[in-house]
């Protein structure tokens, strides 16, 4: 087999080309590694996070993938971040941050290498998305490897995960639990590698991923810790050589169809508002057009069907049990929802990557996770773009119908997570408020930090339904109730959430898909000319430079 003439034959051939040999040999090349195309492994193997824990192996397993089927594996690393520890905290600033890093990162030594083919390997929210960003970017033959999901953990017969705490941390801060449960809730939630374990946004991406093309049929709804996932890394290590010779790239695979395709998925999965912004950004790195009202018009043909977290009552391990993702790809393409003629990294199209998917067990004798059709959780989207006065450019808003689909009240507004955060738990926040969570958008945050502790921390003390919440911000893939984040234009940029006052009366509606302060047009006038650009929280370092070349959320924050 050759090499991919426009790639790493730059070592193959020609005397001159002796010190770039005598480079690889030192790594573990002989000379019949040179005829063979090199294939980089990139995994996001890290100790920071239990999504990451195990990638190291499955990197191995990719590997052995691409040796054993005619290529040469380059593994390397790249950067991730865990979300999980530093919600709630400064140091979140840096987790949307990371997408961009480690995007940057996977192209830099791609790039600089020559490399023919690319397989990644990503188990947490950023580095999924970042790591088909790369692929767009550099449109050599690739794939995504998804980590796989968690296993619950158990506390009195309830099945528990991350959120499990965070809301956890509300219902002590009420009364509702000891500090004794608290703790035990606190040990038992994360019981060893993996994902976090609801419809939250790494499951919520690797479906995407999945129905985008760029991951195996499967790869999606797969246990972290199972010889499933390990023989799904293996495979993709065997597909991208498949790719590198047929000469499929990632921008045969990422059409606009297919970002039509994964939109749909997230909907009826009742996926993480996170989707929005990272489709937006691996559709601008693609060069497909994609925009917030594409959700908008896709979202009204497409229902809700799975009962999952965090505003159901299952978590992705129960997703796998009944079958995983490919029967609902099966039941979309048939109802018409899907396009089956997109191409996929198997080198098939996905109508025929899942034309032999089994059907999940009837509905609810044999599982109630997945509904059937005509008879939905949601008869359409319950991701929300919401415009008005307060959102110009839109905001995004996840809303099952469970919470209600309108919410009208007065604001109560907070600078920062932290201080909105104390006021919820030393119970400031009342029935009937909006909290409003300002300066932290992806400019003012910088960085655009994930408000889950104060959306855990209303649900926690009993207000999910009776207290709204918007934030230029955005939310964990595990926050629910009546809430809404990337509101644009945001604060920091003049945008009027910045100029809201306590008591303002806002309306939030979910059917019109409105987000609106109720003030006459002169008062809104009058606090516009008033306002006065603050100045950069950052001057120095990473922060400081995405906050200068980030766009708005509503673009999918890209940094160019």
């Amino acid at each position: 087999m050759s090499c991919n003439r426009n790639f790493s034959s730059i070592v193959v051939d020609g005397d001159d080309r002796a010190p770039n040999r005598s480079m690889l040999r030192a790594v573990g090349f002989d000379d019949e590694d040179f005829k063979k195309p090199q294939v980089a492994v990139c995994s996001a193997w890290s100790m920071v996070t239990p999504c990451n824990a195990h990638l190291d192996e499955l990197g191995k397993m990719s590997v052995l993938g691409v040796d054993e089927n005619g290529g040469k594996a380059v593994p390397f690393g790249t950067i991730t971040v865990s979300d999980g520890i530093s919600m709630g905290t400064p140091g979140m600033r840096y987790s949307l941050v990371s997408r961009e890093v480690i995007a940057d990162s996977v192209e830099t030594v791609v790039g600089a290498e020559g490399m023919d083919g690319v397989v990644t390997i990503g188990g947490c929210d950023k580095n999924m998305p970042a790591c088909v960003m790369a692929l767009a970017r550099l449109n050599r033959p690739g794939i995504f490897v998804y980590g796989g999901t968690i296993l619950p953990g158990l506390h009195k017969e309830k099945n528990l995960d991350i959120v499990s705490v965070f809301e956890a941390v509300g219902a002590h801060a009420s009364g509702n639990i000891s500090h004794e449960e608290l703790t035990e809730i606190e040990k038992k939630a994360i019981p060893g590698p993996g994902s976090c374990g609801g419809m939250y946004t790494a499951n919520t991406m690797s479906s995407a991923i999945e129905a985008l093309g760029m991951s195996l049929p499967d790869s999606s709804a797969q246990l972290a810790v199972s010889e499933d996932k390990r023989t799904d890394a293996k495979a993709a290590g065997a597909a991208v050589v498949n790719l590198i010779e047929k000469n499929i790239r990632p921008r045969d695979i990422m059409t606009r169809e297919a970002f039509e395709n994964a939109i749909t998925v997230v909907i009826t999965l009742g996926g993480s508002t996170n989707a929005v912004l990272h489709l937006l950004a691996m559709a601008h790195e693609a060069e497909v057009t994609l925009s917030l009202d594409d959700f908008t018009e896709i979202g009204k043909r497409v229902p809700v069907l799975c009962d999952l977290k965090p505003s159901g009552k299952y978590n992705m391990s129960h997703f796998v049990r009944v079958g995983g993702l490919r029967p609902l790809l099966k039941t979309l393409l048939e109802n018409g929802l899907l396009h089956g003629d997109c191409m996929t990294v198997t080198g098939k199209t996905l109508a025929e990557n899942v034309a032999d998917a089994q059907p999940y067990a009837p509905y609810p004798s044999g599982q109630d996770l997945v509904r059937p059709f005509e008879d939905p959780i949601k008869k359409d989207s319950h991701l929300r773009i919401l415009y008005g006065n307060l959102a110009a450019e839109g905001a995004v808003a996840k809303i099952t119908g469970k919470e209600g689909l309108t919410f009208s009240g007065t604001a109560l507004v907070y600078e920062s997570e932290e201080t909105a955060l104390r006021g919820i738990l030393d119970g400031e926040v009342k029935a009937g408020n909006v909290v409003v969570i300002r300066n932290e958008g992806p400019v003012g945050g910088p960085g655009m930090r994930e408000m889950l502790s104060p959306t855990s921390a209303i649900m926690g003390r009993g207000l999910g339904k009776d207290v709204a919440l918007i934030t230029d911000g955005r939310f964990s893939g595990g926050s629910h109730g009546f809430v809404v984040g990337h509101v644009t234009p945001e604060a920091a940029v003049g945008g009027l959430i910045g100029l809201l006052i306590n008591g303002d009366p806002i309306t939030i509606d979910a059917e019109k898909n409105l987000l609106t302060l109720d003030l006459p047009e002169d008062e809104i006038a009058r606090r516009q000319e008033a306002w006065n650009s603050p100045e950069p929280k950052e001057k120095r370092g990473v922060l400081a430079k995405y906050a200068k070349l980030v766009s708005s959320a509503s673009l999918g924050a890209v940094t160019h």
